[in-house]
């Protein structure tokens, strides 16, 4: 293998050479993928900024050639640690690199899929362009791939991956205090997450962002990769295509692929959102959701997908149907590259497809109430879509098993399971289904999605919820001494911190003015004010009511403006992303601080409460980029300590299930 520094000089030669060739600039490589620190400070290494691979896993190579003035590039051609790569020519593409081709005529994005090596440590990759004049230019780049077993160690077979959407360590602590409350300053019981023998500090940043959103948020811990904000299992290129980027290769495709593992998604939130799509799916665009729901069933052999459970089925019914969403314009048809590179169906662009329809011709059970789920027994695969678009939230649900089902009525999904219902019957169904193994990614999404409406029982109830389905691992997992459980989140969201308690009583806080001195300097208790509040939990596992005297009280550092009035509102914040939305009598449900006169909902807490300013623009809270915490349980659970790149815990589950 050439070193970095001759392998720069060549590089360097090229670019001279080609100068000399022509009166015009040489053409330029503008982007190299795997992206690299050595591409982008021209030949400068430091590690670890580099991509990095657990042997045999693969990925694309990719560049974006600019052409000279009235030139075009004829050719790409690659190299490895200095010698020619061998590939087929059924995997390698020239296509117009559209995003930039108006401004950059002739301009184009040259791939080779599915490249995996096997060889351990760092490897250089070149790119060498010819355009039509015969003028080249070269550029190098550097990917390292690592040795993943742990040496003379049992292997785990089972992984269960729990993500909490934006649940940070202040999340966590409040629905402790919620859920179990404390005697004498010590909590009566932990949370079933808190009870996990290893934790570690998360660092979160995605590829372009130290706040990330959550589609890399999840993807970078499943692919051992950076991804940008909004795109899932791939890296940035030129190109405008949704599903055309350069993929790297997930956990779930490559135990599918070594060692025949299957696969389970579940969520709270529709099945297409980014991170139950961030175990699976490749596209620029975490909102394309046709063609990310078509891709779970069409890719399912590479995947080894066999448990989907959330909300979503607004991607499922042919467009035209009641509820659907489904439109040409979100859906795909994959270059025949990447399909011979990758095995990938081609795809279609079929808005009109009846997507449940082929699920369960292809195998599939399903079920679309909990009632269908309890009668579905252990199939050997599993769909279950319990809502148009994202799931009611715990508090909600919970309200309507107590007879109380004004807003799972209004969402029209009254008969909806809770999470802890939904990771007993994926584990049933692949423990039963999977001989040599699975990997179950369990996600409470609304933890996410009430800390952006600063709902802050909603969130608790969530993180609750969260808690009861990870316990059912974690009893899972004493039973089968091969089981590995990691309890994380993509990010912390809204800068959420339990500032105290309610210093007076529920009825009390009902009467108090919406002034900042009455709701704030009479309300807040800190410190001694705060005291431990208590909550009466119900047999269900969950707060009798969350109007309590001395409640928790939530602050939020990621605020938009918002009204407070410290107490649980009945009807949720208005989901934009159901598709009865617009129309009664969701289109009644409160939107967030809009501020509008003219606005026919009711701004949340306005009339009730007192005005905080925020320090974000818009509506919502947003994502923060604190480090956040993860805890592990089972075989191997001990190799995640310390603070480490979301991207290092993607090789320690490669460490723990081992290499067959």
């Amino acid at each position: 293998m050439k070193n970095r520094t001759s392998l720069l000089a060549t590089s360097v030669a090229a670019l001279l050479a080609a100068g000399a060739m022509t009166a015009n600039a040489a053409p330029t490589i503008t982007r190299l993928t795997p992206p690299s620190q050595f591409f982008a400070t021209s030949g400068s290494q430091h590690a670890p900024m580099i991509a990095r691979f657990i042997q045999g896993q693969l990925f694309d190579l990719q560049a974006t050639v600019r052409p000279d003035s009235g030139q075009t590039i004829t050719k790409v051609e690659w190299s490895m640690d200095g010698k020619p790569l061998r590939y087929s020519a059924s995997k390698a593409s020239i296509v117009p690199a559209t995003v930039i081709t108006a401004t950059v005529p002739g301009a184009v994005a040259a791939s080779v899929r599915g490249v995996s090596v096997v060889k351990p440590g760092v490897h250089t990759f070149t790119a060498t362009a010819t355009q039509s004049d015969n003028t080249q230019v070269s550029a190098t780049g550097e990917f390292e791939v690592v040795i993943t077993p742990i040496a003379n160690a049992k292997s785990v077979k089972n992984v269960i991956f729990f993500l909490g959407d934006g649940m940070g360590a202040s999340q966590r602590t409040a629905a402790r205090i919620m859920l179990n409350g404390y005697s004498q300053g010590k909590v009566n019981t932990k949370l079933a997450m808190d009870s996990f023998p290893s934790t570690a500090m998360i660092m979160t940043a995605s590829l372009n962002s130290i706040v990330t959103d959550s589609a890399p948020g999840m993807q970078n811990y499943v692919t051992g990769n950076k991804a940008n904000n909004n795109q899932e299992g791939v890296w940035p290129d030129d190109t405008a295509d949704k599903f055309d980027n350069p993929r790297f290769e997930y956990l779930s495709e490559f135990l599918a692929r070594k060692q025949g593992k299957k696969t389970g998604i579940v969520t709270t939130a529709d099945v297409f959102d980014a991170t139950p799509a961030s175990m699976a799916i490749h596209t620029q665009d975490r909102g394309a959701g046709t063609g990310i729901a078509d891709q779970f069933l069409d890719d399912s052999s590479s995947t080894g997908l066999s448990v989907l459970m959330g909300g979503g089925r607004k991607w499922f019914l042919a467009a035209g149907q009641p509820g659907s969403a489904r439109a040409d314009k979100s859906d795909y048809v994959l270059p025949t590259d990447i399909v011979s590179g990758w095995g990938s169906a081609t795809g279609a662009l079929d808005s009109a497809r009846d997507l449940i329809g082929d699920f369960q011709t292809a195998g599939w059970s399903y079920a679309a109430t909990k009632s269908d789920l309890d009668a579905a027994g252990t199939p050997e695969k599993l769909l279950g879509l319990f809502a148009f678009s994202n799931m009611n939230v715990a508090l909600d649900k919970i309200d309507g098993r107590r007879g109380n089902p004004a807003v799972v009525k209004d969402y029209g999904f009254e008969d909806q399971p809770m999470l802890d219902e939904m990771t007993t019957k994926a584990i049933d169904v692949l423990d039963k289904n999977s001989p040599n193994g699975f990997v179950l990614m369990v996600e409470a999404a609304s933890i996410d999605k009430q800390a952006h409406n600063m709902d802050s029982e909603r969130m608790m109830l969530d993180t609750i919820e969260f808690d009861h389905a990870i316990q059912v691992a974690k009893d899972f997992a004493e039973k089968n001494g091969d089981t590995l459980v990691i309890v994380t989140a993509d990010h912390e969201c809204a800068g959420a911190v339990v500032i105290g308690s309610s210093k007076v009583a529920d009825k009390d806080l009902q009467a108090k003015l919406p002034t900042t001195t009455s709701m704030r300097d009479e309300v807040v208790g800190n410190y001694d004010d705060a005291a431990f509040p208590a909550y009466k939990i119900a047999a269900d596992g969950y707060p009798e009511t969350t109007n309590v005297d001395k409640r928790i009280l939530i602050g939020y550092g990621g605020n938009a403006d918002r009204y407070e009035d410290w107490r649980t509102n009945a009807r949720p914040i208005n989901d934009s992303q159901q598709p009865n939305n617009a129309v009664e009598p969701l289109s009644t449900y409160p939107k967030i601080n809009t501020y509008d006169s003219n606005v026919a909902r009711p701004e949340r807490d306005k009339e009730t409460g007192y005005f905080i300013t925020g320090q974000v623009a818009g509506t919502s809270a947003v994502h923060t980029g604190g480090d956040i915490p993860l805890s592990a349980y089972g075989v191997h659970s001990s190799l995640f300590t310390g603070t480490i790149d979301n991207t290092d815990v993607f090789f320690k589950i490669m460490s723990a299930v081992g290499r067959k």
